[in-house]
């Protein structure tokens, strides 16, 4: 383990704090590392593994693709392509979907098309308002719309034309917009910025006033996507939807793949042949992995799942805020979850570490519980007392 770690901190690039931890693989709900110890994770690679690990109905799927063909330009057709744009059409309640490489690049055309949109509609301007705490990606595009001041300020000046307006206030919205205002772009439960959950009137409220204004409604469902919230996307459990919807993360279970979807109407008045393009974006692989993850979830009724389950994690997580003082408060939807915590979070994570227990952090006071979709109550029951041993060396 040790060998390792010497040998990537002396090749890579430092831009991660990573933990002491060389994972080998995995199955189901656990991880394990190269001394075979088994950690239950509740982070899923960041809300990227949904499925768990070694579905073996996955992996037979990517190893015949591998087998038949990898890439080609798109340039051409192939039956992959065609299959997971027509199974996200139908799961995602859009009309048009366009693949990319990741969530950041989702983001990127999304941006483009509001800008393409805007300019069709005699809107040259087109600025963006954002929401404050938001975090859309790292690229200098999704970055500019990030509301975290720390992460844009060092890359600045950053693409123009952007406001940042306060989450689940919607007068606050309205005083941002302008006549230059070509689209809102938002988290419906905010991840990194600290696991908020929108609330239906603030949504409902966006979507009136879009609709009023002429402005696109754009839904980041990077991470509160594909079944998290209890729904295939969260934008389906509030009855609000977008002009434009953005994901990546479980789409693909693990092979890199983004995309963003919109409404017929945004399709026909935006991006047209050569306005937008990806090398590898929609490539035979990434497709089978998303229509074969779509499949799975379908088969397995993992938004059902989700929603049944709920209540037993929340129960769990509302014993440990009553139990605990160092936890003040607990936010979240579906199996994304956030407990407060007076001390670093991150204190907290690294003793659940210990303890075979994987979390992730959203901001400096905030535990959050990002697990597969396929857990079952005795793996949230383990959870728990993993936590509470990490919380007895913490306290």
């Amino acid at each position: 383990m040790d060998q390792t770690i010497s040998k990537a901190e002396s090749a890579i690039l430092h831009t991660y704090n990573r933990y002491d931890l060389v994972l080998e693989k995995g199955d189901g709900a656990y991880l394990y590392d190269t001394d075979g110890k088994a950690y239950l994770d509740f982070g899923s690679g960041i809300g990227v593994s949904s499925l768990g690990y070694g579905n073996k109905t996955l992996q037979s799927a990517l190893k015949k693709q591998i087998d038949q063909l990898i890439h080609t330009s798109n340039l051409y057709y192939h039956e992959p392509l065609a299959q997971a744009a027509e199974k996200l059409k139908t799961i995602s309640g859009m009309d048009r979907v366009f693949f990319a490489n990741s969530g950041t690049e989702a983001i990127e055309g999304a941006l483009k098309t509001a800008r393409k949109y805007a300019k069709q509609k005699g809107n040259s301007a087109c600025e963006i308002i954002s929401m404050e705490h938001s975090f859309h990606g790292r690229s200098m595009g999704a970055l500019s719309v990030t509301g975290t001041e720390s992460y844009r300020e060092p890359f600045e000046p950053l693409v123009g034309g952007v406001k940042f307006a306060i989450f689940n206030d919607l007068e606050s919205v309205k005083e941002q917009v302008t006549e230059k205002t070509g689209a809102i772009l938002l988290e419906p439960v905010q991840g990194e910025g600290g696991v908020f959950v929108a609330e239906q009137s603030f949504l409902q409220g966006l979507r009136t006033l879009c609709e009023e204004k002429g402005i696109l409604l754009i839904f980041d469902e990077i991470q509160c996507g594909m079944g998290r919230t209890g729904s295939m996307f969260a934008w389906q459990g509030y009855g609000v939807q977008p002009d434009i919807l953005v994901m990546a993360k479980a789409i693909g279970n693990g092979v890199p793949v983004g995309a963003f979807a919109m409404k017929e109407e945004v399709a026909q008045n935006s991006l047209k042949p050569g306005d937008h393009g990806t090398t590898y974006g929609g490539n035979p692989l990434a497709c089978q992995a998303v229509s074969t993850v779509i499949d799975l979830f379908t088969e397995q009724k993992l938004a059902e799942h989700v929603r049944r389950l709920t209540p037993y994690l929340e129960e769990k997580l509302d014993t440990l805020l009553a139990k605990y003082d160092l936890f003040t408060g607990r936010r979240g939807k579906g199996f994304m979850q956030g407990l407060i915590t007076s001390c670093p979070a991150g204190k907290i994570v690294e003793a659940a570490k210990q303890e075979g227990l994987l979390l992730v952090t959203a901001g400096a006071q905030v535990v959050r519980f990002l697990p597969p979709l396929i857990i079952t109550e005795k793996e949230i029951d383990e959870m728990t007392e993993k936590l509470e041993r990490a919380l007895v060396r913490v306290c």
